[in-house]
Order: C-alpha cells, then structure tokens, then sequence
C-alpha cells in the first residue's frame, strides 16, 4: 500500500513549533517536582506493570500504535527519563523489551524503544534546549515518532551508510529532503505506518558541499487527519514471520521541504547560509549514533532476560516430565538426562554471567547520560560487546535446548516459536557481524601501533584474556602480512574470517573479565 498526500508549509511548520514560555516553565516546574518526590521503585515498578498488564501483539499495528500512544501519555515513564533517570529507563525496557508472555511474539517492545530510545531520545541528544522542550508537548499529546535511518542499500550488513540528502536552499531558507535514489529509500523502519513525526538522519549539503549525517525532526502527517504530506510516500514492508503487531515501512522523501527549525541544532546549525558548529564537539559518528548505544545495552539486556524466562520455563516442564526407565531402576526426570542436565547448567551459568556484565555496563552507561557526556571509546566497545554476547550467547543456547525437549518444543505454549524474535535483536541497532568485524579491526589498528615493548608487556604481565587477544593478534598479523596491496589485504582479511571472529571473540572475553572477574571468561570462553 502506498500513501501520498500534502499539506501546507506553513500549517506543519506551525505545528512543529509547540511551546509557549509558560509551557515551558510549567514543564521545568513538573521535572523538579518528580525529581524533589523520588517516587519509590517499588511503586513505580508496580504502577508500570499495572500500565502494561493489558499490552499483547494479537492485533494489528494500528491498535499496537494506540496501546503506545496510551502508555505515553500516563507519563509513568518520561521522554526526559532517558538522562534524568536512566535506571528507570532501562528498567522499562527490561520490563516490556523481551515478551513478557514467552509464548507472544509481540513487537511491542520495539514500538516502545524505537519511541522512547531513538525518537525521543535523539531529540534529547541532539536537539538544542527548544527541541528537547517539545518532547514534553509530544508526551502530553501522545505523538508517535518513527527513527528514519536504515536505507535500502544500507542495511545491516554495511554500517552507517546515509545517501538521503538535505539540501539548504538559500531562496526559501529550507531545507529539502530527498532520498537521491532507490537505494537511498529508507526501509524498515518501524512505526512508519502510523507515525506523525520522524527524526530523518540525510546528509547535510550547503553550496553543494557535504558536511555529513545529521539528525532532523519533521513531521510527515498531519496529526488530525493522518495524510502524508507533499514529498513523503511510504509502503507497508508487509507480513514477517514474528511481530506483525509491529508496522515496518519503506519511506521515500522526494524534495520535501521543512522549515530550518528541523534541524537538531545542539552541535550545528545554519546561520546566515552558512554551517555553524554550535558546540567544541563537531557532529560525528559517535554523537549521531548515541541513541543506537542506549538501544544496544536495551536489546542486550531484554534478549538475556528472554533467554533466561525460556530456559527457566523449560526447565520446570522438564523436572516433571518422566522418562522410561529399565524394570527396577527409578524413572528420570527429564531434566536429570546427563546431556540435558548439562545444557541447562550451562544456561543457567551463562546467562547469570551475561546479566551480571550488562548490569555493570548500564552503570557506567547511566553516569554519562545523566551528565550529556559523549561515551568514551572504552564504553562504545563494552557496549558492542553487550550486544554481542547477550544476543547471540542465548540463541546458541536454545538452539542446543530446543533438539532436546522432544515435541514440547512444537507446543505453542512452549514459546519456542519466539526464537525468531531474537534474531530480530541480532540484527537490530547494529548487526552483531559488523559489531564483531569492527571490535577486530580496532584490535588489529591498536596492536599496529603499539610497540614491542607494549605487546611483550601484554604477552608477559598481561591478564589471561589480554594474553589470548595478543595471541591471535599475532595469528592474524602473519596471515595479513603477505598482502601486497589494500586489495591483498582485504581478500586475505575476508580468507581469514575464521580468526577475525576469533579475535573478536578474544575483545569481548577481555571486557567481561575486566568488568565482572577472569572466572566469567572461563564460563563464557571456555574454548579461547
């Protein structure tokens, strides 16, 4: 299905610019109010839950959209809390993120992060103070926002990637919106279907100079009547095999003109025709892509959970299920089989493990976004390796449990069915291959220039896992280094996919022993 339709300029830029200054002090009035309270966790956990007791994915998007659109105007969970109380916001997302009903597989979570985490917290991020102030408006409101990103071309298996371009236009001081090509489209975006606003990343050009990705706010219907407006055209992404309560579209921008308002100003602006950096930081990767970090630790810890829930689910049918058992010998439970026993220590020794790590990382994540820091690259990595581990550690572990509970694997109420959800958590805020392709690349980049002296230092008085990394650094190095050419370099690179995961296994291993102790490596990483 595709929708086109236009309203005025005027009108939608209009709407854009919500708040009058009494609004804005009673909104500072209401943030000093909540913080002076400090409501109990305990009655706010409760109040939650009560709020999402009645949420469930057997629906269509447009009733999914409303339960959102509900749950955000109770207030319960802030636009702001993402840096006011960052606990709570990853509690929330602990709390609705994984299928709380294992057998569901509901896309509800996602709707929530993709509102709260890359909508409304790019706003926060990247938006000056005005900005950030219309997120108080759009919660009284109940405003629906989509994160415009991912393009066709430029998909999970190819990094930050944006041909989308705004371009100034001097004559009527506005910026215009295209997606250049087919390619540029962006796709998959989720919420697209139902959503009035969007923070749209394209590529900033000014005289025909690029200065970049930066991050946009537009609205792309008109709130009362749902029309598109002129120069938007989306297309449903149609059925997926999980999540249907969830709507994904392709959304094309073809010369879409919007006020210079929509563009987050917190780093740059444009001023007399002219880019402005705003701020000592220049906008870059690591500031546009914060919100991609907070979603990273939010899918890392919901997927843990969910591996968790499943493994504790399966465990109780299997201390009941009794097995045949020789005349005279006692019958099994088939929890007590020797290699069943055995899958369900692992995962219950593994999972502990991962929790217990991304606990750690959400602390020191949480001291940066209560103080608008910009991650240091330690962070970002400890981050990845979150995403990583807490991902694919429980698809590994119930691909193993699932061939070996027999046909209560087939039951629906088994929740079996929803590992497929988990593959949308792999893929989602960056590909765990790209992430893993990246932490072995900075290794290799580090290890390059470092010197002999530094890797002796490693090899010698080095911890277990820096040692490991430092062995397979080596391993790579001398299978890289008959390349002639970048072009040599890149094939030998792609030959050795082998230990290119190895040493990014090697990164990860040396992060969860520096945060949590080596003897979660040996847990982890018993092979390396």
């Amino acid at each position: 299905t595709r929708e086109q339709a236009s309203t005025s300029e005027a009108e939608r830029d209009g709407q854009i610019r919500y708040l009058s200054a009494s609004r804005r002090r009673g909104a500072e009035q209401a943030r000093q109010q909540r913080t002076m309270s400090g409501a109990d966790d305990a009655e706010w956990n409760a109040a939650f839950a009560d709020a999402i007791k009645d949420i469930h994915g057997r629906c269509d998007f447009h009733e999914g959209a409303e339960m959102l659109r509900t749950l955000v105007k109770t207030k319960l969970l802030r636009f702001d809390d993402l840096e006011g109380n960052p606990e709570r916001f990853f509690r929330a997302h602990r709390m609705l993120l994984a299928p709380r009903q294992i057998p569901e597989q509901s896309g509800f979570g996602v709707r929530f992060t993709v509102q709260y985490n890359l909508f409304a917290g790019s706003i926060l991020s990247l938006g000056d103070e005005s900005q950030r102030e219309m997120l108080n408006t759009f919660q009284e409101r109940g405003v629906l926002g989509c994160f415009c990103l991912t393009e066709a071309f430029a998909g999970v298996n190819s990094g930050l990637v944006v041909h989308t371009t705004a371009t100034w236009d001097k004559s009527s001081q506005r910026f215009i919106i295209t997606c250049e090509n087919a390619g540029a489209r962006k796709n998959w975006i989720s919420q697209g279907l139902t959503a009035t606003h969007a923070v749209v990343i394209a590529n900033l050009r000014i005289d025909g100079k690029f200065y970049g990705p930066h991050g946009f706010v537009v609205e792309i219907r008109n709130p009362e009547t749902g029309e598109l407006h002129a120069g938007v055209s989306v297309e449903d992404m149609g059925v997926k095999t999980t999540a249907n309560d969830l709507d994904n579209a392709r959304i094309n921008f073809d010369n879409f003109s919007v006020g210079r308002e929509a563009l987050l100003r917190r780093f740059a602006d444009v001023q007399d025709d002219k880019y402005v950096q705003t701020t000592k930081d220049r906008m870059r990767i690591e500031i546009l892509g914060q919100r991609l970090l907070t979603g990273r630790l939010a899918i890392a810890q919901a997927s843990c959970n969910f591996g968790k829930a499943l493994f504790t689910q399966t465990k109780a049918y299997a201390d009941n299920k009794v097995c045949w058992a020789p005349k005279g010998q006692a019958p099994p439970k088939l929890s007590e089989v020797p290699h069943i026993a055995a899958i369900f220590r692992e995962g219950e020794e593994k999972l502990d493990t991962l929790s217990r790590y991304a606990a750690a990382v959400e602390t020191r994540l949480c001291e940066v976004l209560r103080t608008r820091a910009i991650p240091d690259l330690d962070l970002v990595e400890a981050i990845a390796v979150a995403k990583i581990q807490c991902v694919q550690t429980p698809i590994t572990l119930l691909n193993k449990l699932v061939r070996e509970v027999g046909s209560y694997a087939l039951s629906y109420d088994s929740g079996f069915g929803n590992i497929q959800w988990l593959l949308m958590c792999q893929f989602a805020e960056g590909d765990t291959r790209i992430l893993m392709q990246k932490l072995a690349r900075d290794s290799m980049k580090a290890y390059q220039k470092s010197s002999w002296t530094d890797a002796g230092k490693d090899i010698v008085f080095g911890t277990s896992a820096e040692q490991q990394e430092m062995k397979v650094r080596f391993q790579l190095s001398r299978a890289l280094s008959a390349a002639a050419t970048p072009q040599d370099a890149g094939r030998l690179w792609n030959e050795n996919y082998e230990l290119v995961y190895e040493l990014a296994n090697a990164v990860c291993a040396r992060h969860i022993s520096k945060a949590i102790g080596d003897e979660s490596r040996q847990v982890l990483f018993a092979k390396l």
